[in-house]
């Protein structure tokens, strides 16, 4: 966390506000979480630089700069990147791990508690082999039910899984892997290959249905994710699986069960219909 949704809806926020922006300084104060620089590179390199476009793949947000760089964020479990007017709470200025000053006053905080996101400057040569490694968005056309079904097919490894690996599918985290789920009736601990045709159209269709019902209601908070003006999203009240285990099912009133033996992750589900 945060996921597809959610960095989707700081994507957004940021093309919509930030697209034309000169950056006119850079500030980091935990160097921890930067990669492939330093700050003195990271410095040289950025100032003077104009956001050009503000996107995602898969669970990271992607500012590309005037000088053909790109500056890719990943949040991980905290991580947040706010706009600044000066109205912003100083709650969320405290964990600012680097701050962008822009030409027309505002400031651009990657704001993260826990410091377990990076913050990575690539040339496009070096985003070329990285994004290489990523499987096919879930809400591009591409991403049929062939697709779907390519990418369980012949594996023995749980499908919750194999739904969370960014190599075959990015984007999906561990709260829409079980959103996703619930939805297909499908148990999350079963093997990949045995997921059936029907199931597999019925899982396609609650992954696409459950990251755009989300991306609707700008993400999942519960503690720490806000989008880039600091507020929370709404889609916590729409959840049918993620943390609510021990409550009654949406769907069969069943209890639902929360385990973490399926891949070390948390896991909810229905077992009187998810099969």
């Amino acid at each position: 966390m945060p996921e597809l949704p959610e960095t989707e809806t700081i994507a957004r926020d940021l093309q919509r506000e930030l697209t034309g922006a000169t950056i006119a300084g850079v500030t980091v104060a935990h160097a921890d979480v930067l990669r492939e620089t330093s700050p003195i590179k990271l410095r040289r390199s950025v100032t003077g630089a104009t956001i050009t476009r503000c996107w995602r793949r898969a669970k990271l947000v992607v500012l590309d700069l005037s000088t053909g760089d790109r500056l890719v964020v990943q949040p991980r479990f905290t991580g947040a990147l706010l706009i600044d007017t000066g109205s912003l709470p100083d709650r969320e200025r405290a964990y600012a791990t680097l701050t962008l000053r822009l030409a027309d006053g505002r400031d651009l905080h990657y704001r993260d508690i826990r410091r377990l996101g990076t913050v990575t400057l690539m040339t496009p040569a070096r985003w070329r082999r990285y994004e290489s490694t990523l499987g096919m968005e879930p809400l591009d056309p591409a991403f049929t039910v062939t697709h779907l079904s390519g990418a369980l097919r012949g594996s023995s490894q749980a499908v919750k899984k194999l739904l969370m690996d960014q190599r075959r599918i990015a984007g999906l985290g561990n709260i829409y892997a079980n959103e996703a789920l619930w939805r297909a009736e499908i148990d999350p601990s079963r093997a990949g290959r045995s997921i059936r045709a029907q199931e597999i159209e019925r899982l396609h269709a609650g992954i696409v249905d459950v990251l755009r019902a989300s991306i609707n209601a700008r993400g999942t908070s519960f503690r720490d994710y806000r989008d880039a003006s600091g507020n929370r999203g709404g889609f916590a009240e729409h959840l049918d699986a993620y943390g609510r285990g021990g409550e009654p099912c949406h769907r069969c009133g069943g209890r639902l069960v929360a385990t973490d033996a399926i891949d070390g992750r948390a896991t909810v589900l229905c077992p009187r219909c998810q099969r």
